[in-house]
């Protein structure tokens, strides 16, 4: 196919090779031009603007920072996508968002699918990332072969509206946001009580929080969260999406969210969200 790239972020990176090794021709932009280089090198052809970009385009892919970031790139410049093409929109955003821009689409003639992901770049980079798909059943047929590229085992799940899909990505990254926060709060009372940072952890095994520990417990040892798999800031972005969605206090969240809110303001947001165990940004 002919396929339009926007967004060249980490995760964006990631995937844009799956379509370029599955012969898929690819033009690619992103608003820091040297983002692009990488996919360029692969085969891919980069284009000055947006609308260069989709001109043709039989799919346009869109993996932003955010729903704001939708807006500014797709919807309020009135990207001129053709009737009848598709669009996937990676990015997470909330579900009233995923609702609009479906919306917006279906207006114009356009297929509209949203297809978050969950998890980080070593799955992305495997093509093992978890994949959610929720649109029209005309917009999922075409989607699921372009996305299945980067799902494990080349099964998104599926779900009949472009909004359930944006819920469920929010849920996980709760799941994500929650664990890291307790396991925080492990090392902190765990060290309350007299143990070294290591028996705190090791204290974890076989329980629900192990898991995080095993992902992200090695960072933590040391100390270094430059190597960012998922950022501090897009955590926080999603986390406040979850909080304005719930109708229903989210305590634990709130408590990561507000951990994810000081490691932005000081400065951490483009590190990995475990700096939140940072004792320089945990606020205490």
């Amino acid at each position: 196919m002919n396929i339009a790239f926007l967004g060249l972020g980490r995760m964006g990176r990631e995937l844009v090779v799956h379509l370029i090794d599955a012969g898929h021709q690819v033009t690619v932009w992103n608003r820091t031009p040297s983002a692009a280089e990488g996919a360029v090198k692969l085969g891919a052809v980069a284009a000055d603007t947006a609308p260069e970009a989709v001109a043709g385009a039989e799919a346009v892919l869109t993996v932003l920072f955010g729903p704001d970031a939708v807006r500014e790139v797709v919807i309020a410049p009135e990207l001129p996508i053709g009737d009848g093409a598709l669009w996937v929109d990676i990015t997470s955003v909330g579900p009233e968002d995923a609702a609009a821009f479906a919306d917006w689409s279906r207006k114009r003639g356009i297929r509209f699918a949203h297809s978050p992901v969950v998890g980080s770049l070593a799955p992305a980079r495997a093509g093992a990332l978890g994949v959610l798909l929720g649109g029209e059943p005309d917009a999922i047929a075409l989607a699921r072969p372009i996305v299945s590229l980067w799902a494990a085992q080349g099964r998104p799940r599926v779900y009949d509206t472009a909004a359930k899909a944006a819920a469920a990505k929010l849920v996980a990254n709760l799941a994500l946001a929650v664990s890291m926060q307790g396991m925080v709060e492990a090392l902190r009372l765990g060290c309350s009580g007299g143990l070294t940072a290591e028996e705190a952890l090791a204290a974890l095994d076989g329980t629900p929080l192990s898991r995080i520990r095993d992902i992200k417990g090695e960072i933590v040892r040391e100390g270094v969260y430059d190597d960012t798999q998922f950022s501090a800031d897009l955590l926080h972005k999603d986390a406040r999406l979850m909080l304005r969605l719930s109708a229903r206090p989210l305590p634990a969240l709130t408590a990561a969210f507000t951990a994810l809110d000081h490691a932005c303001r000081t400065g951490h947001g483009d590190s990995d969200f475990s700096v939140i165990a940072e004792p320089d940004t945990m606020g205490v």
